[in-house]
């Protein structure tokens, strides 16, 4: 005699299963990981001299955009290299990239999040993508979703290019797009039926949803989840981003500033991004 239709244990868990997806993240979230990943294998098989050359076409180098901005500062550089060793090993590096020659390099500005320094920050960094692109992907969709990504890596670049202006270390990574993906879900996850709204699944209760109205700022700003959220992340950025060589949790400086400056325009701009209309709930 067969089974009720009720006690089909098989017909509940497929049903579960279909509705739970062990790895559920949109097509444009997977496609910039693996770009990120196969442009770092590819780094990995060039020799020095080819990574360096790439390096120079790609990576951000503060000092490059301040010189071609304002060509005096050149000589305060310089100057500087008998005074220091760090200020040695910036004009060394000057000249190891021939900055002097190359001009702005404006595109450097968002292509520098192509780079990465090892397989640790390059996976570090998908891992945060995976964390915090899927909702966002699939609220503003690809090209809105590649836009905030593009904007708040560029706002990166340009916070750590105003606190480090004669610094030639060039910059790397996808952090400060990250940043700003995690800053633009804060807008909108934490609210009541969405993906961190607390309500969990059941059969019973409608999937969390992506769509759910994204406060204003100031009702924002009144909910204690979203505060904590804010000073942990901006604690951590802080101890592991400006300690994290004291910590030695890093070879090299960590550029935190450009972390921050990708989170402040994502969770200030993602109004600007969100396509669904009358997202803002007043």
């Amino acid at each position: 005699m067969p089974l009720p239709e009720e006690a089909d244990p098989v017909g509940e868990f497929a049903a579960v299963k279909h509705r739970e997806p062990i790895f559920d993240a949109p097509f444009v979230v997977v496609a910039l990981a693996i770009l990120l990943l196969a442009i770092h294998l590819g780094m990995s098989l060039l020799s020095d001299a080819a990574q360096d050359a790439v390096a120079r076409q790609l990576a951000f180098i503060p000092g490059r955009l301040t010189i071609a901005l304002w060509p005096s500062e050149l000589q305060s550089v310089l100057a500087r290299a008998n005074e220091s060793p760090e200020a040695l090993r910036q004009a060394a590096i000057l000249r190891h990239f021939h900055i002097v020659e190359d001009g702005a390099k404006i595109w450097t500005l968002l292509t520098y999040a192509l780079l990465h320094g090892g397989w640790t920050h390059v996976g570090l960094n998908v891992v945060w993508l995976f964390a915090f692109g899927p909702p966002v992907a699939r609220r503003l969709g690809v090209v809105r979703f590649l836009l905030i990504f593009a904007a708040t890596t560029i706002a990166g670049a340009l916070v750590h290019w105003a606190f480090n202006p004669l610094d030639f270390t060039p910059l790397i990574g996808a952090s400060a797009g990250d940043s700003g993906l995690m800053a633009a879900a804060t807008r909108f996850v934490f609210q009541p039926g969405g993906p961190l709204g607390g309500a969990g699944y059941s059969r019973s209760a409608p999937r969390p949803d992506d769509w759910v109205p994204a406060p204003s700022l100031p009702l924002l700003l009144r909910e204690r989840r979203v505060l904590a959220f804010l000073a942990v992340w901006f604690i951590a950025n802080f101890i592991f981003g400006a300690g994290a060589q004291a910590l030695g949790l890093s070879d090299g400086p960590v550029a935190w500033l450009a972390h921050v400056g990708g989170f402040v325009l994502g969770f200030l701009a993602f109004p600007l991004f969100d396509r669904r209309p009358g997202a803002l709930a007043r």
